[in-house]
């Protein structure tokens, strides 16, 4: 049966916990950043409860299924996906630049998280179904071939952030399903070849000015390295306690951009401190833990690469954000996991995380 309900003792509740009290995190700092408004509009902080809402229950639809039968149908995900990033491109909506959205009656949907999903299933699909061929050259060039579909029709948006997560979880799944570690070398140059491409053909010119910002940001501080420049001042004001929620000038004075996005790192370090980032930083650190220990329970390759392409993305957009708040990385607009404002990203996290935990129930239990 699809459908089969676990029992308890099998269900890794700590899962769940630690997800919850990150989505608590970020409602607190998206209504200490509504406070800054003279006139304080909710609107955004009640569409995050409820997607909040709907992921829980997603995640409950997920972790009942049985994850087999959707690795069995990774291929029609996998090419809707494809469907829906080329579809983004004509009739998608843009903000920032970046035409990556789709917008229906006031919510937006942002196709790029789904095919995040798409790519990681299909990946584990596709991989561990060549164990036994111990991944051959025409099997590592097959697969490169599959992921740069999407990546190039997600560098088209353009959207780098998403790009460099999707190149990292195929790099990243490669490697454990089975890669002649003599042809690791080979599989370095293809992305050096791919970066120089990109770079000379497929980057604008403002994700250019990222990267180079990243490594000087003294060099434009009142354009695009106005951003990281204010949200290393509001990280480095936030002390050991922080100035408190509602308190913290750098975001309630909108000095800092994006607050509740790209940069609520960065206002989180400003009004809970280093207590408030530990405590964050500690609940990831719990959570990737539990992946880990799926990786190990998990009986069979497909349930194994599809772990670990999910605790690779969401290691990646971890540090990648965090990195991006303190000055130490390019900012990419990648949002951090279940704390960020958006709704596509929070629901499609909650998604993994039930299908996670469907392979735990599946596989006899919590480890």
């Amino acid at each position: 049966m699809a459908f089969n309900l676990p029992q308890i003792k099998n269900f890794d509740w700590s899962l769940l916990i630690v997800a919850t009290l990150l989505v608590l995190v970020g409602l607190s700092v998206i209504y200490s950043v509504t406070l800054s408004q003279a006139q304080p509009d909710y609107t955004l902080l009640n569409k995050q409860v409820v997607f909040s809402l709907i992921g829980l229950f997603l995640f409950f639809i997920f972790a009942f299924f049985d994850y087999r039968i959707i690795g069995s149908i990774a291929g029609i995900i996998y090419t809707l996906s494809l469907l829906i990033l080329l579809l983004v491109l004509f009739f998608g909506t843009a903000f920032h630049g970046t035409k990556g959205w789709f917008e229906f009656f006031g919510f937006t949907f942002q196709p790029v998280e789904f095919a995040k999903l798409a790519v990681v299933i299909f990946l584990a699909k596709f991989l561990s179904s060549r164990v036994a061929d111990k991944i051959h050259t025409k099997n590592i060039v097959s697969s490169l071939i599959l992921i740069l579909i999407p990546v190039t029709l997600v560098l088209l948006q353009p959207d780098l952030g998403s790009s460099i997560v999707l190149l990292v979880c195929w790099f990243v799944m490669l490697w454990f399903s089975g890669l002649d570690k003599k042809k690791v070398v080979m599989t370095f140059f293809i992305f050096l070849l791919i970066f120089i491409a990109s770079w000379f053909v497929v980057l604008e010119d403002y994700q250019k000015e990222r990267v180079l910002n990243f490594i000087d940001p003294a060099r434009d501080p009142l354009g695009q390295g106005y951003n990281v420049r204010q949200s290393i001042i509001a990280v480095g004001s936030g002390g050991l306690a922080g100035r408190g929620l509602g308190l913290g000038p750098q975001s309630q004075l909108r000095f800092l951009p994006e607050t509740e996005a790209d940069f609520i790192f960065a206002s989180l370090a400003e009004e809970l401190g280093l207590v408030g980032c530990l405590f964050v930083l500690v609940l990831y650190c719990l959570f990737f833990f539990r992946f880990y220990r799926a990786v190990k329970i998990a009986r069979d390759n497909f349930s194994q690469l599809l772990v670990l392409g999910v605790l690779t993305l969401f290691c990646v957009q971890v540090f990648i954000n965090i990195g991006m708040s303190i000055g130490l990385l390019p900012v990419t607009g990648l949002p951090l996991p279940f704390i960020s404002s958006g709704g596509s990203f929070l629901i499609i996290s909650f998604i993994f995380l039930g299908i996670i935990e469907s392979i735990i129930i599946k596989n006899k239990g919590v480890a």
